[in-house]
């Protein structure tokens, strides 16, 4: 009983936390709007700019800073739990890499004059998907999954992406080394309303999927024999929380680009604060992956106005300090939980 409440006190007090960061993303950038107009210019200013800046700008950018930095702490807590390595996450496995070549590649074949604004992602999530592909193919020994070799493979996986796409930007024209460089950096700057829609629905139904096996993923944290005499199928859990997590990633880097550090830093934080349990840590890691990236897009959108920081750079700043702190408090621990 007692942990019940301090759970639902946990949830509340992240669902006031989005709030307060979602009317703060949603007030401030080059033209301010003061918090008690937003609903009178939603529902009576209509033409009016500061309604377009609402419904075209901000609103959709905040629910993709929602659907992204919930599904890649999402992933994190996922991928971490499943290897039992607080190290993992969607960029140490090559999942963003892969994105990232896909859209490298589609720069230099100019597949944004067939596609337009879809090129980018289709072609990031193509790449994301083959490295999940061949990481299956290359890790899986009659229907089970080895997940150290798994997670070396992916390590190589990113490092020779990273390489392929410093090739493909050496040789690449200006206009298009921009918008490959702009891509990898990370931005929430997609206004296109059928890519925030699908972001925020494959989040969502991520979510629902995932919280399905927290309490096998809590088995799996004693490890995989006592979850076998605990009547779990491990085989079956890691392959179906593994093609969860890389869906979540790769749907959200290829919409927005490699966003760092949120998968990595947010789930341990939380585990900080409400412990090691995945029926709360899923939830208030999705909330916090949320409020962090919402929080971090205002900033760059602000810190240098009228000109704005990729939002990359800011969660790359704030979380690796913030990891850093956590390791010299000796909060943090690496490894196994």
């Amino acid at each position: 009983m007692k942990r019940n409440i301090r759970w639902i006190f946990v949830i509340a007090v992240l669902f006031l936390a989005l709030a307060g960061v979602s009317l703060l993303s949603l007030c401030t950038g080059a033209a301010a709007i003061p918090p008690g107009r937003i609903l009178t210019i939603l529902f009576t200013d209509d033409g009016s700019t500061f309604r377009s800046i609402l419904v075209d700008i901000r609103i959709p950018r905040l629910i993709l800073g929602f659907s992204v930095g919930g599904a890649l702490s999402l992933a994190g807590v996922i991928l971490q739990g499943t290897f039992r390595n607080n190290l993992v996450e969607p960029y140490t496995l090559g999942i963003s890499g892969g994105a990232a070549l896909g859209v490298s590649v589609a720069a230099i074949m100019g597949l944004g004059h067939m596609l337009g604004v879809y090129a980018q992602p289709a072609a990031g999530f193509a790449g994301s998907l083959l490295v999940i592909l061949f990481l299956y193919l290359m890790n899986a020994s009659r229907g089970a999954l080895k997940a150290p070799s798994l997670l070396l493979t992916g390590v190589m996986v990113s490092f020779i992406s990273s390489s392929f796409v410093l090739l493909i930007m050496s040789i690449s024209r200006t206009e298009q080394l921009h918008d490959i460089l702009f891509w990898i950096i990370g931005s929430l700057g997609e206004a296109d309303w059928i890519l925030v829609k699908f972001s925020l629905f494959v989040t969502l139904s991520g979510l629902a999927v995932s919280y399905l096996f927290c309490v096998d993923l809590n088995a799996l944290a004693l490890g995989e024999d006592e979850a076998l005499h605990l009547g779990v199928n491990v085989e079956r859990t890691k392959q179906s929380v593994l093609v969860v997590a890389s869906l979540l990633a790769g749907v959200s880097v290829s919409i927005s680009g490699v966003i760092g550090f949120v998968g990595l830093v947010v789930p341990h934080f939380v585990r900080m604060w409400v412990g090691v349990d995945h029926r709360i840590v899923m939830i208030a890691s999705f909330l916090s992956g949320a409020i962090f990236l919402i929080l971090c897009d205002t900033a760059a959108k602000t810190l240098v106005m009228p000109m704005e920081l990729p939002v990359g750079v800011i969660t790359g700043i704030l979380g690796g300090i913030l990891f850093i702190y956590a390791l010299t408090k000796k909060e943090l621990s690496l490894g196994r939980q």
